[in-house]
């Protein structure tokens, strides 16, 4: 058998050196970002996280490998080849028997990343409870996969397609601590902020990288959110009407065409492109940018305050 991971050279280089370090997911280049913007945007997330101070590890399975940062040849996969699969963590041992192509969603990047010694994520949004859920129970791995797994998550928030409160519920119950980055309002991914308050909030990489000792220290086993928003005064967050509006329209179509699962997703946000004429995909670009750049902010911070350790409890197993 073939060892389990591929560590990039890079990456593996700042895992052993004690560098900071932050994981990516790729689903978000494959069933994310329509193509041929898919590629650049890729590269500009992982300098994103360069100019946060950070080495970037995109972690993605390139025929059947499961690669904990990415070069060239394979991010031109990942964004490239149409039959990439969206891979959760139930199907990381599938698709890597049978050597095809994954992009990993938040749930099996979290998985990989911590196995791999990295402790800090970044991402768009996360997954959560659908909107129906009391009929048909569709929620996302991503709830209870960082329920038990110590990572840090930069986001901006839930993906506002989903159902925000009972999501929040869930995460509770999970025992998933939640930091709102300069807010108090917890983030709704395309809305800057939503209904729901936050208990506890941070406004330095510093104060994260305090409370991230503390979890350490206290041998927590869930992960930190952080929920960073899309600046009220960007002018790219959408406005309220208008995207309950899209939504509603986009959920209605999902149920005429029989779009369920983790189809649900890729098919809602490539609605809300379309709908609100680009300014959605702006958006979304905007905001994995900045999660990526402040995740790259929050592991310097972190391995200045813990330098001996490699951001989680967990062993590395391959660097």
């Amino acid at each position: 058998m073939p060892t389990p991971f591929r560590v990039h050279p890079e990456v593996a280089a700042a895992l052993a050196s004690a560098k900071p370090v932050v994981a990516l997911e790729s689903t978000i280049i494959s069933h994310g970002l329509p193509r041929p913007d898919n590629l650049r945007v890729a590269r500009e997330i992982e300098q994103a996280v360069r100019d946060g101070g950070a080495v970037p590890a995109t972690i993605a399975l390139v025929a059947g490998q499961v690669c904990v940062g990415l070069d060239e040849a394979g991010l031109d996969v990942i964004a490239s080849d149409p039959q990439v699969l969206k891979t959760s963590l139930r199907d990381l041992g599938t698709v890597a028997a049978r050597g095809l192509h994954g992009a990993t969603t938040v749930a099996a990047t979290s998985y990989v990343a911590i196995r791999a010694g990295i402790g800090v994520f970044a991402t768009g949004g996360l997954g959560g409870v659908h909107r129906g859920a009391r009929d048909t129970w569709d929620e996302s791995a991503d709830l209870t996969t960082l329920g038990t797994t110590p990572i840090t998550v930069v986001c901006s928030g839930v993906k506002s397609i989903l159902d925000i409160g009972p999501t929040l519920e869930r995460l509770e119950t999970l025992n998933v601590s939640l930091l709102g980055y300069g807010t108090d309002r917890f983030p709704g991914f395309y809305l800057s902020a939503t209904a729901y308050g936050l208990e506890f909030r941070a406004d330095s990489p510093a104060e994260v990288a305090a409370v991230m000792a503390s979890r350490r220290a206290l041998g927590m086993t869930s992960a930190l959110v952080v929920a960073n928003p899309l600046p009220p005064d960007s002018g790219l967050a959408l406005d309220a009407a208008q995207h309950d509006a899209v939504l509603a329209s986009g959920l209605a179509a999902a149920d005429a065409a029989g779009v369920t699962g983790k189809d649900a997703t890729p098919f809602l946000l490539d609605y809300f492109h379309r709908q609100t004429g680009g300014a959605s995909l702006t958006a979304n670009i905007a905001i994995i940018k900045a999660n990526a750049n402040l995740a790259g902010l929050i592991a310097a911070a972190a391995r200045a305050t813990e330098p001996s350790q490699a951001g989680s409890d967990e062993p590395t197993t391959a660097a």
